[in-house]
């Protein structure tokens, strides 16, 4: 990674090796934390990492080896395969492209552990649905027991708010 210059007068600071973190999956959720990310990135020239987690029990199949294998291929490709989704979505809004993370175990876990481990991680954007079960269970975990594990700001964007609200908050 290398340094850059803050895209927009109103902040003036390097974002030297700073990296936003989004959990990308397949909730409705994903695309307004991948805007807010991407604008985010944009103004204040930091990096945006795109952390997609394959399930364990997705990769886990302990009597064939073969079977196991092709089964991690697989989620290796599929994994690849939302990753270049949603970098093409953060494309439309910020001209650098993600950095991409693959990691298998319990999402929850595995967002603590990259966070801990990335020293340049300094923000995780989440977006959180809006119905009536609740914003998510990653946003409930990481905003509730599991938040004294993280040691940097979580963002939370409501899956409802418009492209202008995004602009204007971003």
């Amino acid at each position: 990674m290398t340094d850059s210059q803050a895209a927009n007068g109103d902040d003036t600071r390097k974002a030297v090796g700073r990296t936003l973190l989004c959990v990308v999956d397949n909730t409705d959720e994903l695309s307004v934390a991948l805007q807010f990310a991407a604008r985010r990135a944009r103004r204040t020239g930091a990096h945006i990492g795109l952390l997609y987690v394959i399930d364990q029990e997705a990769t886990e199949f302990q009597h064939w080896s073969s079977v196991g294998d092709l089964m991690r291929a697989e989620a290796q490709a599929e994994a690849e395969r939302v990753l270049s989704r949603a970098a093409d979505h953060v494309m439309q809004w910020s001209p650098q492209p993600p950095v991409f993370y693959i990691r298998e175990g319990e999402r929850r876990d595995a967002v603590i552990a990259q966070i801990q481990e990335d020293p340049s991680i300094s923000f995780l954007i989440l977006g959180a649905a809006t119905g009536r079960d609740g914003p998510g269970p990653l946003v409930t975990a990481l905003t509730g027991r599991w938040v004294g594990q993280l040691h940097i700001p979580i963002v939370i964007v409501p899956g409802n708010v418009s492209e202008d609200e995004i602009e204007s908050f971003a």
